[in-house]
């Protein structure tokens, strides 16, 4: 960070204020403009519910030692949780005045429904993977999005920096948020004001496909992609493909950039138990009841470890001498755990986690600071031990019974 430009370095100022995080993620559509996801017009889908006092359960802490499932909860600036086990809440929980109700932002796990999107638009043969990006969007022609192709979109192998500048995550990560959201942007800016103005900014520094570069771009150019293919907004198709169907409580909100386009990579907001029913759903391979949702080729394809540079890679915030362990799909990480496990991300602790080994689904958001000072909580090991212990505890009640 210190070697950065002085004027680059009022972009690395991060949020290290959980209370101001927080008050970001919940209040979209206060703030500025949203486009809403509607939920349809049929039942909720009535979660059945096991509730069990997990909260004393024994879990690891952020610091690698042990806690108790709620004291993580808290250490970690959790918003709220739920768990659910073969299909039952048997979990919940809503700190910091959340409510079942609210709308919450989920960040990056955002992608991961564009990537659902994607693989379903895919499956309907409206393109291939190995289709250039400009064929559908022209006006990326001649930059590093609209000279790749859509699994380098995808994959996100795609090597970019913007605006003639080192590519720096955390600074660019902070220049996105400029673009949605004047609020944020510092005194004297005159950069894009709308993600396609940003997009058009991009130029490769490296050869496609080989190395793994997470960042936002990629997606942003999948969102308009696959608005420009079906001749919808991604909110419409988000809700005509899957928001409508999976009887949800309440409508999602897209934020939308001033020319009107959501904001793919990060702006999506919708209720925890909403989440979750998204995470049953393809817990249960893209089917809810006897209706299919998602196909379950598309829902088997997230977790299987693809070839090549996303086969080995770890979370963008994990410190560099960890050892990569993860692979990455469709903006889905897998964690090639023995549980069959995948999982959507977001920067300040937004998590979806599916086992279908473990019949498990957890969906948990948070307003994590982001300092170099704050590690990444340890939320893939703590689901997996939520998992465990509640497989072992069915297993023990089988037997009682039998």
């Amino acid at each position: 960070m210190s070697q950065l430009p002085l004027a680059e370095l009022k972009w690395t100022l991060g949020f290290t204020d959980p209370a101001h995080v927080r008050r970001q993620a919940t209040t979209v559509g206060e703030t500025g403009p949203t486009r809403r996801v509607w939920r349809g017009d049929g039942p909720r889908w009535e979660l059945p519910e096991h509730v069990q006092d997990l909260s004393g359960l024994a879990v690891e802490s952020g610091g690698g030692g042990a806690s108790t499932l709620y004291q993580f909860l808290v250490d970690s600036h959790s918003d709220g949780m739920i768990v659910l086990h073969r299909g039952a809440v048997v979990y919940e929980q809503y700190l910091h005045g959340l409510r079942r109700q609210d709308l919450h932002l989920t960040a990056s796990m955002a992608k991961a429904f564009i990537g659902l999107l994607a693989g379903m638009l895919e499956d309907q043969g409206l393109f291939t993977r190995d289709d250039q990006v400009a064929t559908y969007v022209p006006e990326l022609a001649g930059t590093a999005f609209g000279d790749a192709t859509i699994r380098h979109l995808l994959d996100m192998t795609t090597q970019v920096a913007y605006g003639g500048r080192k590519f720096h995550r955390e600074v660019e990560a902070r220049r996105w948020w400029a673009v949605v959201a004047p609020r944020m942007r510092p005194d004297g800016y005159g950069g894009p004001t709308t993600l396609l103005d940003r997009l058009k900014t991009a130029r490769a520094t490296g050869p496609y496909g080989e190395v793994f570069h997470y960042e936002n771009g990629s997606c942003e150019a999948m969102g308009a992609l696959i608005s420009r293919v079906t001749g919808a907004t991604v909110s419409d198709l988000m809700s005509e493909l899957i928001w409508s169907k999976i009887g949800a409580d309440e409508d999602a909100r897209y934020i939308l950039d001033a020319a009107g386009v959501e904001t793919a990579c990060g702006g999506y907001a919708a209720t925890l138990r909403d989440i979750a029913r998204v995470g049953e759903m393809l817990r249960c391979g893209g089917s809810l009841g006897d209706r299919q949702i998602v196909p379950e080729s598309v829902v088997r394809a997230i977790s299987t470890v693809p070839e090549g540079a996303t086969a080995q890679v770890r979370l963008p915030r994990a410190a560099a001498n960890s050892p990569a362990t993860m692979s990455y799909r469709d903006y889905w990480w897998i964690l090639n755990d023995p549980f069959d496990s995948f999982m959507a991300s977001g920067i300040h602790g937004q998590r979806l986690f599916v086992s279908r080994e473990l019949d498990l689904v957890v969906a948990h958001f948070g307003s994590q600071i982001i300092s170099p000072c704050v590690p990444t909580p340890p939320f893939p090991a703590v689901f997996t031990r939520l998992g465990t212990h509640l497989s072992a505890s069915a297993v023990k009640d089988a037997i009682a019974i039998g």
